[in-house]
C-alpha cells in the first residue's frame, strides 16, 4: 500500500511533537499512526525521566510500575493487531501478565523494554500499511462471541489506550520528580 507516515519526531531536548489536527497527513491511517507514534514516544520519554529507583517501584495504590507499563503497552499492540486482527493462534498474547496483574521479568531493563516498544511500533506500521482501515480482523478468542472489529476500530482503541496510559504516567512522573505536563 506504501502508506507514508508524516511524523515530526522533535529533538532530544523538546521531545515528540504533537500531531496537530490541522497537520497534513496522506490518509486516515497515517493520522492514527502519527498519534500512536507520538504517544509511544511521550511514554518512552516520561519513563526515561524517572529516577532509576522509580522504574520498578509503584507510587500508586494500584501497584503497577513504569517498566510494567512499557511491557504492557508492547503486549497490548501485539494482542490487538497480531492476535486479534491477524493471527488468532498467536502464542501467549497475555505475556505481560502473571495472575491477572502486569508483570515484567527482573532481568528486563529500561533499554530492553523501550526497544521492544519501538519494535512493536514498527510492526504496527507494517500491519497497517498492508491493510485498509475497513479490513476486518480474523475471528478468534480476542473477540469472544462478537464479530471481529475493523482495523480502524482496533487503531482507535489502541490510541485511547495509549492516551489514557500517558495520563497515568503524567501523574507518576509528577509524584516522582515534580515535573508536570508533556
Amino acid at each position: 500500500m506504501g502508506l507514508a507516515v508524516v511524523v515530526a519526531p522533535g529533538s532530544a531536548d523538546d521531545g515528540p511533537v504533537f500531531p496537530e489536527p490541522t497537520d497534513w497527513a496522506p490518509s486516515q491511517a497515517a493520522v492514527f499512526l502519527n498519534y500512536l507514534y507520538y504517544y509511544r514516544a511521550v511514554i518512552i520519554d516520561k519513563v526515561a525521566q524517572l529516577p532509576t529507583e522509580d522504574l520498578r517501584h509503584s507510587r500508586l495504590s494500584s501497584g503497577w510500575t513504569p517498566l510494567e507499563l512499557l511491557n504492557h503497552l508492547t503486549h497490548v499492540e501485539r494482542r490487538w493487531l497480531e492476535w486479534g486482527f491477524q493471527d488468532p493462534d498467536l502464542p501467549d498474547p497475555w505475556g505481560d501478565q502473571v495472575d491477572g496483574r502486569w508483570h515484567v521479568l527482573p532481568e528486563r531493563s529500561l533499554d530492553d523494554l523501550t526497544n521492544a516498544l519501538r519494535s512493536r511500533g514498527e510492526r504496527t506500521r507494517q500491519i497497517v500499511r498492508s491493510h485498509t482501515l475497513t479490513d476486518v480482523g480474523r475471528p478468534g478468542q480476542r473477540w469472544g462471541a462478537a464479530p471481529p472489529a475493523t482495523l480502524e476500530r482496533v487503531l482507535f482503541h489502541l490510541l485511547q489506550e495509549y492516551a489514557r496510559h500517558a495520563g497515568h504516567l503524567d501523574i507518576v512522573v509528577e509524584l516522582a520528580t515534580g515535573q508536570t505536563g508533556e
